[in-house]
């Protein structure tokens, strides 16, 4: 169960990460969210203050910073204690079509958000779980690192190299009471897109992607799922 167990949560100043804590404060989590945008910050703690003030906190800093990353950790090690679970949530995919023309940029932002701020997060949660010999690493990847895409392949790059990651992890952890779990969702309605024109509405909603960390974390402690993959029927359906 989640009643009281610490998490730390990338992102959950908007999309999947502000619904998956609100799913799990109420659930009784206490939620730690790493934010980059103090926007997000002030929006999301308005709407989710309700679900239980005193168990949400946020830290304004970016998973591209070792520093701000270990700084966050230790801050939420002050606000809720021991660490249960750590999410990886935050993640930034841009549209590069033709690999002629794509800025060098473009390529750094996705790889050091998506792939070096998984890294970072995932060390200082091992340092942590490693001494009680409990813990529970979940990454958001997503179906982009599992198959190509030609209108995006950098963005699939670093989903894969975030999926090399959790999985050397998993293998490295196992016979150490730490579950790693990689969650894989087809397309999710969120910021993510933009002003693009894709059919939204028959993408997954955060929601759904949060009942399925929702669902995951609560297993029994013996179950261990290496990867939830999932997608909306309307949009395999097409």
């Amino acid at each position: 169960m989640l009643q009281e167990k610490t998490v730390f949560l990338t992102g959950a100043g908007s999309g999947i990460g502000k619904a998956t804590a609100k799913k799990l404060l109420a659930l009784g989590a206490k939620v730690f969210s790493l934010e980059c945008s103090a926007a997000n910050v002030a929006a999301a703690r308005a709407e989710l203050a309700e679900l239980g003030d005193q168990r949400l906190a946020f830290f304004e800093g970016d998973v591209r910073d070792e520093t701000q990353v270990r700084d966050a950790f230790e801050a939420c090690d002050r606000a809720f204690g021991p660490l249960d679970v750590l999410i990886n949530n935050a993640g930034v995919g841009v549209p590069t079509p033709d690999l002629a023309v794509a800025e060098t940029a473009v390529f750094e932002r996705q790889f050091d958000v998506n792939a070096k701020g998984v890294f970072f997060c995932m060390r200082e949660a091992l340092r942590r779980m490693r001494p009680r010999k409990s813990g529970h690493i979940l990454t958001l990847i997503s179906m982009a690192g599992q198959r190509t895409n030609p209108g995006a392949p950098l963005y699939c790059a670093s989903k894969f190299a975030a999926r090399g990651l959790s999985g050397g992890l998993a293998d490295q952890v196992l016979q150490e009471g730490i579950k790693v779990t990689d969650v894989n969702p087809g397309p999710v309605d969120s910021n993510y897109w933009g002003d693009r024109q894709v059919p939204r509405e028959k993408f997954l909603r955060p929601d759904d992607v949060a009942e399925i960390i929702a669902f995951v974390l609560q297993l029994p402690d013996h179950v261990v799922v290496r990867a939830v993959d999932f997608d909306s029927i309307h949009w395999l359906a097409r």
